[in-house]
């Protein structure tokens, strides 16, 4: 039976009891965790993650919240943010080697530093590297699994390298799903520092211009169908600006869901399956989540991966 006397004992970080995890996803919205852990290093992770799953306790990692989803009612467990003890970051030859959770922001800033190009196309994600390694993250046709050699991860208990060619790599997929992501070293090709900046920079202003970033929200909430875009699909479907008490789904961009104030979870599993729903029947297109749910009941759960 798992106890706070004996997580202290396994985790040096910070440990905090119900915390509200709308202060941990980018859409503000969610309930509480049992337990909140912030490990103090690589070595504090693998300890407690050990310690938990050797008492069969639940437990889930996040990074910045971005593309989750947590239920009203919270994550029953233990809720584990790397944020805060695995920041490392630095040139290990011609090897950026990051830890899990490094933001996506700083880690984009630090490769054109080095003057290496390729990574600035995941400017503006607001995650951290270990989540978007989880679920190959990507934008403008490029993936972060493009310039990725290997990655640290815990499994089964012990700690192992995974080489790129046996991570599973696919579209928003990865073969980490059951594992807790420790770091990953990247080889980026070199390039002009001014070229890289301006790439960018371009590459932000076209974000902000079409997605509606001065709202809380998850990012894309479907992944884009084969030769489509949900966006446009949910658009052509007439449903932006539908709402659903507090959320919205945008007038700027229709694979946004945002939080007007104060949006409750159950409002935008709301409006997922309408836009599910709507778009199966006008267009014969079903979409899959890009968002993750967590939490909710497993009728829910699998009502989105049927």
């Amino acid at each position: 039976m798992v106890n706070i006397d004996d997580i202290k004992k396994n985790c040096r970080g910070r440990i905090a009891i119900n915390e509200p995890l709308s202060k941990y996803t980018s859409l503000r919205v969610g309930g509480p965790a049992d337990y909140f852990l912030e490990p103090a290093n690589q070595e504090d992770v693998i300890r407690i993650v050990n310690y938990l799953q050797g008492q069969h306790f639940p437990m889930f990692v996040i990074g910045k919240g971005s593309n989750l989803l947590v239920s009203d009612d919270g994550i029953r467990g233990a809720v584990m943010n790397l944020e805060a003890g695995l920041a490392s970051l630095l040139l290990e030859g011609d090897a950026v080697v990051a830890e899990a959770g490094v933001t996506i922001a700083r880690f984009v800033d630090f490769t054109i530093q080095q003057s290496f190009k390729g990574a600035e196309m995941l400017a503006g994600i607001p995650g951290t590297l270990g989540g978007a390694i989880m679920m190959n993250a990507g934008a403008w046709g490029g993936e972060i699994s493009d310039f990725l050699v290997d990655v640290d991860v815990l499994r089964d208990g012990s700690r192992m390298t995974v080489k790129k060619e046996a991570a599973g790599f696919s579209y928003r997929r990865s073969a980490f799903q059951r594992d807790v992501i420790l770091r990953a070293r990247f080889r980026y090709p070199a390039g002009d520092k001014g070229e890289v900046l301006n790439a960018r920079r371009d590459m932000l202003l076209k974000r902000n211009k079409s997605q509606p970033l001065n709202f809380p929200n998850s990012g894309s909430m479907f992944k884009n169908p084969t030769g489509n875009f949900a966006g446009r699909l949910i658009e052509q479907a007439g449903l932006k600006g539908t709402k659903r008490g507090n959320a919205q789904i945008s007038e700027k961009h229709g694979n946004f869901i945002i939080n007007l104030g104060d949006a409750k979870a159950a409002d935008v599993v709301d409006l997922l399956r309408l836009a599910r729903t709507t778009v199966s029947q006008k267009f014969g297109i079903l979409l899959e989540p890009e968002v993750k749910l967590v939490g909710f009941p497993e009728s829910v759960t699998k009502e989105f991966t049927a």
